[in-house]
This record gives C-alpha cells, structure tokens and sequence, in this order.
C-alpha cells in the first residue's frame, strides 16, 4: 500500500508539472512552482499516512460523536465563506484552501463503521434508518455548496458499508428505489444549479455545443485519443503542454497520463488502483474486529469511486463532475485526506498483527483440546519463534 500511494504521488508532480510548465514559464518565468506545491502536498499526505498509521484505530470508537460534530459544524462554517467560482467549499487558511468536504468523506466512514460495528448478523431496520440520517445530515450540507459529486461519494460510501454490515435483501431493494426516488426527486423539483443541468444534458448529447458544455470532454477525448497504444511521449503532449483543457491539473489530471502515455500508460495506472483497491479489502477480510473491517470496506468504496467516476467522465461513460483522481490531481485538501483514510486502514493492519499475537501467546497456556480455532491467514510459530 505504501509503495502504491508513493509511485501515485510522484506521478501526479510529474503530471503536474506536464501540463503547467509551458504556461508557467510564459507568464511567471517559474515552470516548476505548481510542481513544487504539489509536491509539498505530497510530503503532508506521506506525513498524514504515518501519523494516522501510528494511531490504534480503536481509538476512534471512543471520539465518534466529537469526529462527527466537528465535521457537521465545519460543512456549516463553510457555508458562511465567500464563495470561490460560485462554490462555497473552502476555508482560506493562508494561502492553502481548506476543503472539509475531502474530510467528512474519511469522517463519514469511520463514524459509519464506529456505530454500525455494534451490531451482528442481519442489520436491524432501526439501525438502517439511523446510519442514513447521519449520512444526510453531511450529504445535505455538501449538497448546498454546491457539490453534486462529493455527496454522490457520500452516498456510495454509506452503501458498501451498509451491505457489508449485513443489509437483507428488502434493505437493499429499499436503498436502491430511494436512491431512484431521490434522483427524481431532484431533477422534477428544480433545486439543481444551471451549470449541472447543463453538464446532464451534455452527458446525454456529447456531439452538442462542444463550444460551450461539452468543451471539456470533446477536448478531453481528444487528448485522450491522440496518445493511441504508447503515447506521444512525456512533454511531447500538444493538449497538455499548449493547455487546450480546462482544469487539467484537477479533474482532468488523467488526460495528461492518456496523451503523454498512451492506453499502455493509462493501463498501469488502472492496474495500480485496482492493487491498491484490492489491498485494502484485504485489510477488510482479516481485521481483527468488525469495526476495522467496516472502515475498510468504506475506504476501498471512497477509492474505487473516485477512479471510477474521475476516469469515466474524461472519456464520456459518466457526467462530468469536480471528482479528483486520487493522489494524482492538484490539491491538498483531497490528497491529505485520502492519505490519512488509508493510513486509519493501514493501522488496521497493524493492529491485526499485534492482536494475533496476542492470541498465540495466550493459546500456549491451554491444553490442546482446549486450543481455540486458528484466526484465518494467521501464521504459526515454531518453538524458536519463527513464522512458518
């Protein structure tokens, strides 16, 4: 896990610096500047990642009403901000913008895990209904920024929490038709912004007004396109370097990868996230206790979305939105935090090791028939103390 986030965060500086040193260079005569934040970003999430990692996820369980208000009253407080390019999403701190709604993502699956973890077996429907209502409450507030795509990975996180934690089958068919109610709701009552009306109707019409909506994507899958099976080669991308697409560094980070690279390149980065994916939900398979899977399957659920929808809409599969690419986009807000979710993951781990040992340990006092059954995947000592 920790070698993924790495290769990730070096290859978003470089990709970066790509698509900024050409327009860098002619307006400040400072190529690298954008590279160098990045790269400081970068630094903060590795921070980030340890410093959590160190932190017994159990710790957790004993905060969760503080995590939660704290995040509710951070996603008011930002309300109250003057508004950035018609959003209002970030808390100026100097001269690094802090974006809670990156937070409350990685909040929201811990405070999920910490209260559905209580329970065993099949989930009860008064324990379904309370885990939704602590998932709105952020929803909401993020939907009033406004930020369509954040609260969709809200949504999509308390899902795979929810049917890991045991959701039957009329909860599931129950979650799916108010899903659908909830979609319809919004577009029938009218309470979307005009620019995301326009970005639907550009999804479903990609050939109209690529003046205007669908700029983005036609210049997107042009960039895309053009690096064919291995790429134009690094630095060699005309989109990239003569800075033909809008927010390239942010949401459209991949088509730096795709033109400079070519399908070749774009698939190992695709390879690199499924590792990473796969990893965590093997994180999820032998924590020690149901609380660290939890959190676990909800961080492999934040991570598999956002490549998924951050990918999709640069080549047309899915509406176009303010979904950053994991480690690879520009901003620290994100970065940090997914950094952190991970490292809260990567404790888990940890604290699995020391758990099983623990077990062996007390296990030796025992008489053989009165051995307690071996924790799947948990390695053996020898009587030197070896691992076998």
């Amino acid at each position: 896990m920790v070698v993924l986030v790495a290769a990730l965060l070096a290859l978003g500086a470089l990709m970066v610096y790509s698509a900024t040193y050409v327009r860098l260079e002619a307006e400040t005569g400072n190529p690298g500047s954008a590279m160098r934040r990045q790269a400081v970003f970068a630094v903060i999430a590795i921070v980030a990642f340890v410093a959590t990692s160190l932190i017994d996820y159990r710790e957790y369980r004993r905060i969760l009403i503080p995590i939660y208000l704290s995040t509710v009253l951070l996603l008011i407080a930002v309300l109250f901000f003057p508004p950035h390019q018609g959003a209002s999403r970030w808390i100026p701190v100097g001269t690094f913008q802090f974006q809670p709604s990156e937070f409350a993502k990685v909040a929201v699956a811990v405070v999920l895990a910490g209260y559905l973890s209580r329970s065993e077996g099949k989930l009860e429907w008064r324990r379904l209904g309370f885990a939704l209502a602590l998932t709105a409450v952020p929803g909401i507030l993020i939907f009033r920024q406004p930020d369509l795509g954040t609260m969709t990975v809200i949504g999509f996180i308390a899902i795979g929490i929810l049917l890991v934690a045991g959701a039957g089958i009329n909860q599931i068919v129950f979650l799916l038709l108010g899903g659908t109610g909830g979609v319809v709701a919004v577009l029938q009552l009218d309470i979307l912004r005009t620019y995301q009306l326009g970005r639907l109707a550009g999804y479903w019409n990609q050939s109209a007004d690529i003046q205007g909506i669908n700029w983005h994507l036609y210049q997107s899958q042009i960039a895309i396109g053009s690096g064919e099976l291995f790429g134009r080669g690094l630095f060699n991308g005309t989109q990239t370097r003569l800075n033909y697409i809008p927010a390239q560094t942010s949401d459209f980070i991949f088509t730096a990868v795709g033109e400079q690279f070519g399908f070749i390149g774009s698939a190992a980065v695709l390879i690199v996230y499924s590792v990473l994916v796969w990893r965590v939900l093997v994180v999820a398979a032998v924590a020690p206790d149901r609380f660290g899977s939890l959190i676990a399957v909800g961080m492999a659920s934040l991570l598999s979305f956002h490549v998924f929808i951050n990918i999709g809409m640069t080549i047309g599969v899915v509406p176009v939105t303010g979904l950053p690419l994991p480690f690879l986009s520009a901003g620290g807000s994100a970065m940090i935090a997914m950094a952190g979710g991970l490292g809260i993951v990567n404790s888990v781990w940890r604290s699995r090791s020391r758990i099983d040992t623990a077990y062996r340990t007390r296990d030796d006092h025992l008489s053989k028939p009165e051995r307690r059954p071996s924790l799947r995947f948990r390695p053996r000592l020898t009587q030197r103390g070896s691992r076998t």
